[in-house]
């Protein structure tokens, strides 16, 4: 049957208020979640607008929608199997490919906390660098700069970080003790 877009809508808004409570009653009670159920009924109308034309007309109607719904839902469950398939086999890959990170909670905590109170620019740069793996050329060509800009940028990022996390590390070379040299001579003999 052929419609004008008036006729149309006024055909699907008829069939949407008078087969909407039963259709969301369906789904809801196949579901494990509400929200998949509004899914199911607003793609169960989406295709009854799509294939309005070719609808039953009358006491058929009901039950064309429940079919419709039914593939709807068949689909749907294809869908979930689908995404959770996908989702144990990730968490599987990931668990061989990326290390337990739970030592690293209060520490990951505190640069977190560090780099919070760094300036955007020192974050962005940093955030390259340390989480990314970016080296200076390819931060600057993400940041559209040169890499003489970039170089002295990112130290000078680092070397506040280190100040804010206030572990600083020893001086390259000898490492000096605050111990008298009286006592040091003293222990060695």
């Amino acid at each position: 049957m052929a419609f004008s877009l008036d006729d149309r809508e006024r055909a699907f808004r008829e069939l949407y208020a008078a087969h909407f409570d039963a259709i969301l009653g369906f789904a809801l009670r196949r579901v494990d979640r509400p929200e998949d159920a509004g899914d199911v009924t607003a793609d169960t109308f989406l295709v009854a607008w799509r294939r309005l034309a070719h609808a039953p007309q009358g006491p058929d109607l009901r039950p064309w929608l429940y079919g419709v719904a039914r593939r709807v839902l068949a689909n749907h469950r294809r869908g979930e199997r689908r995404r959770s398939s996908l989702g144990d086999r990730l968490r599987r890959e990931l668990s061989t490919h990326v290390p337990d990170a739970s030592d690293d909670v209060v520490q990951r905590a505190d640069v977190t906390a560090a780099m919070r109170r760094l300036s955007a620019r020192d974050q962005e740069v940093l955030e390259l660098h340390l989480w990314e793996g970016l080296e200076p050329r390819e931060i600057a060509e993400v940041l559209g700069l040169t890499t003489v800009v970039v170089r002295p940028r990112l130290s000078r990022a680092r070397a506040r970080l280190r100040d804010l996390l206030g572990n600083d590390p020893s001086p390259p070379g000898h490492h000096h003790s605050d111990r008298p040299t009286e006592l040091i001579r003293k222990e060695r003999q």
